[in-house]
């Protein structure tokens, strides 16, 4: 490195171009010229060095090899160019590359990530301006501009260099700048097969192409003809989102699906004066307003892939949401059903039920969430739409591009991204074990489920959709042993009003002919809010105020639901039942309500059920200690082993660090589900199980071990579950079973699965 003069700081260079737009027409313009690819990069990079005044403007683009290559400079040596290559974690070039945000320097040799490299010629210059190109949140490539004198870039140089970048990172990645031939081993998004693990929230597995649930901003939709145009229509979708956020904020109206936090945080951004300047500086200097949210959300994600802070992280993701949200404001995109190709993949960081029911199910194939649960109820609705799913998969978006080809394994929890042909081979040959699997368990569908000593087990689905009326008849279901009404709600902008809810009920009965369904009052609340009920914030909302104690708060709510039930019903059995009782007293109250709604049919004259059951779930752990006296009262009861277990352990179930944690095969749990079984027995109530575990073979072969006859299961599990029934013998697993169950062991899963092997379960 050459010698160098006493530091000098220089204000900003005269002359400089401003306002960005004549130089996006130029190099859109560039663009459109019949040169080869590197002459129009040496023009563009001229271009660039010329209004910002500067005495080297280069572009580095990141290889596949995680090198950073020259690929284009005006002021250094032209011969380093394609020769010239850096590591991420070398220079400052790698320094902007590897943090994904500007670095700007008045002293570039005095930088501790300086790296000389000789046969560039850069010896004399000194301030460093360096951005990243950034592609859905990845670094790129980096472009730098440098000059002579030291000086620190001004605020508005650095705005003005981000802005090109983002355009120059879009139309390379598209091919418009350098053709894909030539940038086939260019890192301009992931290429290598990679291999994610997360954890099952639907079972299946499927292969097809990557559709992201976002606004994507296309290469030529970047630069406006009239920035004025531009602006207006920025400010018109700025104040129609803060609008719905306002009125989801008061509980009047909105969109389903974020919880009380998430709008506070929507809000403060939506307000935020400082977002709203870069977005109309961006749209002032030649940007469309998409290409400006568009800009925002890319380096948003850049920060997010740096942020170590957890709190910090969320508040990122929240600010994306926003920027997702205003882009489908600008696009005018409403609530509808979404056109998708065939065998589509969804991939997002989590989905609401709303959300998910917006996509065609009959071309949806999978779901990739890089968050969720197997609680949440986009999990409990690919469920019922037999649609494999995986979640918790850590910076999934960022390694997926539209249109990639990924495999959705909701057996091992794993998602293949660009597989390897033999990846492809195998899963389609496991598809095809899948498929001669369902071919038997349709043989089987019509067979009653009788264990092999003779014992008779009823097995019913779990339901919350229309639809899924026809999946019980393909499945051979003998009922629905728990219908959630909340879902009705949750996928509507407003209040569903008596009508609606009566009409919903009443085709569902039709549906379901003689087979029984039983209707679970509304368990909302907890992870469950809707945009148009005004809710408290709560700091422990699982066990606050929700299911039956927001019924019996709300009055008018939950006697509003029953009268449609009743309504509905018309002569027919009507089963009812409460969720989350904790106490004999609430239970008593709701059924009172019951009673009340059932003599304002009768005094008007209109029919009421032919035969009325009421029951309640057990879910709290209270209430194993009061079973005496609650099974007298119901007439039925069913487990909800999901809560129950989350409350047992003190294990949010919501809490991707607890929902593994603890296995329903573990001694506590099984006792406490025995408890029940016998108190059921010993009293004469009929006693079903309805959470997830039913559906699982193993688990399933545990209850039924402990005397449960009665199993409501997710759609996927009947065939699995009714063929281990078949192959059971229950008297020799309940013997083994209560031997089991004196272990001092936290889990008996593996003592379980040897105990499967020698009873020779068919599973």
């Amino acid at each position: 490195m050459g010698k160098l003069g006493p530091l000098e700081e220089i204000p900003k260079m005269p002359g400089a171009v401003r306002g960005q737009r004549g130089l996006l027409r130029q190099i859109r313009e560039t663009m459109e010229e019949g040169q080869s690819a590197q002459s129009r990069l040496d023009t563009v990079v001229r271009i660039i060095a010329s209004s910002m005044v500067a005495e080297v403007c280069s572009i580095y683009l990141r290889r596949t090899s995680e090198e950073l290559e020259l690929f284009a400079t005006e002021g250094l040596n032209i011969e380093a160019v394609h020769k010239t290559r850096m590591r991420l974690s070398e220079g400052l070039v790698g320094e902007v590359a590897r943090a994904g945000a500007p670095l700007n320097l008045m002293d570039a040799p005095a930088h501790p990530s300086f790296s000389y490299r000789p046969e560039t010629g850069e010896d004399p210059y000194r301030s460093f301006l360096g951005v990243p190109l950034l592609r859905g949140g990845r670094t790129i490539g980096v472009l730098v501009v440098q000059n002579m004198a030291a000086r620190r870039y001004e605020e508005d140089e650095v705005e003005d260099l981000q802005i090109i970048a983002m355009v120059l990172s879009e139309i390379v990645t598209a091919g418009e700048l350098v053709g894909l031939e030539e940038l086939k081993d260019i890192e301009l998004a992931p290429q290598k097969p990679e291999r994610l693990k997360g954890s099952i929230f639907a079972d299946g597995i499927s292969i097809g192409t990557v559709i992201l649930h976002e606004v994507p901003v296309t290469s030529d939709h970047l630069l406006s003809d009239d920035s004025v145009v531009e602006e207006v229509r920025l400010n018109d979708a700025i104040v129609s989102l803060r609008e719905q956020i306002d009125a989801m904020f008061e509980g009047t109206h909105g969109l389903a699906g974020p919880t009380f936090d998430v709008l506070e945080t929507y809000r403060m951004f939506a307000h935020s004066t400082s977002w709203v300047r870069n977005l109309t500086e961006a749209v002032r200097n030649g940007l469309t307003a998409e290409a400006a949210v568009d800009r925002v959300r890319n380096e948003q994600r850049a920060k997010l892939n740096n942020a170590r802070d957890a709190y910090m992280r969320e508040r990122l993701h929240d600010l994306e949401d926003l920027a997702n949200r205003l882009l489908r404001v600008l696009a005018g995109v409403i609530t509808t059903a979404r056109e998708i190709p065939e065998n589509s993949i969804l991939v997002a960081r989590d989905l609401g039920p709303a959300d998910l029911l917006e996509y065609d199910r009959t071309r949806l194939k999978g779901i990739l969430l890089e968050e969720g649960s197997a609680s949440n109820h986009a999990a409990i609705v690919a469920r019922a739409l037999q649609i494999p799913c995986v979640g918790r998969l850590q910076a999934l978006r960022d390694r997926v591009s539209q249109g990639d080809q990924v495999i959705v394994d909701g057996e091992t929890g794993e998602a293949y991204l660009r597989p390897r042909p033999d990846i492809i081979d195998a899963a389609l040959a496991r598809i095809d074990v899948r498929t001669q699997q369902r071919a038997e368990f349709s043989k089987i569908k019509d067979v009653e489920a009788v264990t092999r000593d003779g014992h008779r087990i009823t097995m019913l689905m779990n339901a919350g959709l229309e639809f899924d009326i026809e999946i019980m008849n393909e499945t051979g279901a003998e009922g629905i042993g728990l219908f959630r009404t909340e879902f009705q709600f949750m996928v509507s902008d407003d209040l569903p009003r008596l009508k609606r809810q009566t009409e919903l009920y009443e085709r569902i009965m039709d549906g379901a002919g003689d087979r029984p369904v039983t209707f679970r009052t509304l368990d909302l609340g907890g992870d469950k809010i809707l945009p148009y009920m005004e809710m408290e914030r709560e700091e422990n909302p699982a066990l606050g105020w929700r299911a039956i104690r927001m019924g019996l708060d709300r009055p008018a709510l939950l006697r509003m639901q029953l009268r449609a039930l009743i309504t509905a019903a018309r002569g027919r059995e009507l089963r009812i039942m409460f969720p989350m009782v904790a106490s004999i007293d609430e239970f008593r109250q709701a059924r009172e309500m019951v009673d009340v709604e059932c003599a304002w049919a009768k005094r008007r004259g209109r029919p009421l059920p032919a035969l009325l059951r009421v029951g309640a779930m057990i879910e709290c752990p209270s209430l194993l200690f009061h079973l005496d006296a609650l099974l007298p009262l119901v007439d039925f009861a069913s487990v909800g082993t999901n809560d129950l277990m989350q409350y047992l352990f003190a294990a949010d179930r919501t809490n991707p660090k607890m929902s593994d944690r603890y296995d329903p095969l573990s001694p506590p749990f099984l006792t406490a589900l025995s408890m029940i079984q016998k108190a059921a027995r010993d009293s004469g109530t009929p006693v079903s199980v309805c959470g997830e575990i039913a559906g699982r073979p193993l688990e399933a072969f545990v209850l039924i071990a402990l005397g449960f006859d009665r199993l409501s299961m997710p759609p996927a599990g009947l065939g699995q579950v009714k063929r281990m029934i078949l192959s059971c013998d229950r008297e020799a697993a309940n013997k083994a079973i209560n031997k089991l169950m004196s272990s001092s062991n936290g889990s008996l899963r593996n003592e379980v699965l040897s105990l499967a092997r020698k009873l020779d379960l068919d599973m």
